[in-house]
C-alpha cells in the first residue's frame, strides 16, 4: 500500500518513511504543501499522512485543495497543534483522523490500518475473500487453518489484492502499491512475488487473467 508522508521536519519525516517501508508500506516522503499537490495529482496513493506546519503551502490548505479536488483518499493529520479548536478544524476541513505528536508507531500504523479498513469497507480488523485471510497487524496468512508467516512484499502484495478481491490489478497497478520513490523495481518483481506466495498459500489462490493482471476470488 502507497502512502505519502508530508512533513517538513527531515529527521521526523526520515524516521516516519523508514518505519512505514519497515511496516510493509511503499512510502513517499515531501517536506512542503506544493510538492504534496503535486505528488497527489502524479500518483494514486492509499493513505496521506499530513503535517499542518507546512512551507509554502499551510496544511490546512493542503486538506482543502484535496477535497475540493473531489479526492476521497483518506488522511491523517500529524501535527503539533493539539488545541481543541485545531482538531476540529481539521477534522472539519477534510480529515479522516487526527494523531498529535509526539505519537507512538504501534498507535500510528493502528490508526492507518483502521482508515485503510473503513476506506475499503471492511467490517473487522482481518481481509479475507472466504478462502484466504490475512491479519495486517501481524503480517500471518490463514488458508483453511493453516497460518503461514510472509515476507513484507508478499504481505503488501496479498493486502492489495484482498483490500479488493474480484478485482483486477494490472503489474503497474501493484509496482505503484508496492514500491515507493528510489526503490529499484526488477522486471519480474510481481512474477516472483506471485509464484512465492502461490507456493505458500496455493496454486489457485491468486488467479493470472492473461495480459491483464492477477487477482483474488471474490467472496466465497
Amino acid at each position: 500500500m502507497r502512502v505519502l508522508v508530508v512533513e517538513d521536519d527531515p529527521m521526523i519525516g526520515n524516521v516516519l518513511q523508514q518505519e512505514l517501508r519497515d511496516a510493509s508500506y511503499a512510502a513517499d516522503w515531501v517536506c512542503d504543501g506544493q510538492a504534496a499537490l503535486n505528488s497527489i495529482a502524479a500518483l494514486t496513493y492509499s493513505l496521506i499522512l499530513l503535517d499542518l506546519g507546512l512551507p509554502k503551502m499551510d496544511g490546512m490548505d493542503v486538506l482543502r485543495a484535496i477535497r475540493q479536488a473531489e479526492n476521497d483518499v483518506p488522511i491523517l493529520v500529524l501535527t503539533a497543534r493539539d488545541a481543541t479548536e485545531d482538531r476540529v478544524a481539521g477534522l472539519d476541513g477534510g480529515a479522516d483522523d487526527y494523531l498529535v505528536k509526539p505519537f507512538a508507531m504501534s498507535e500510528l500504523l493502528a490508526r492507518m490500518r483502521a482508515l485503510t479498513r473503513r476506506k475499503e469497507s471492511a467490517v473487522g480488523p482481518r481481509l479475507s475473500n472466504g478462502v484466504v485471510s490475512l491479519d495486517p497487524a501481524t503480517h500471518v496468512a490463514s488458508v483453511d487453518g493453516a497460518e503461514v508467516r510472509l515476507t513484507a512484499r508478499e504481505f503488501s502484495l496479498l493486502q492489495s489484492l484482498l483490500l479488493r478481491p474480484g478485482a483486477i490489478l494490472s503489474r503497474a497497478e501493484l509496482e505503484n502499491r508496492l514500491y515507493g520513490w528510489n526503490e529499484e523495481v526488477e522486471s519480474n518483481a510481481v512474477e516472483f512475488l506471485i509464484h512465492a506466495l502461490r507456493k505458500k498459500l496455493g496454486a489457485e489462490i491468486i488467479k493470472n487473467i492473461r495480459g491483464v493482471g492477477w487477482m483474488v476470488s471474490k467472496g466465497q
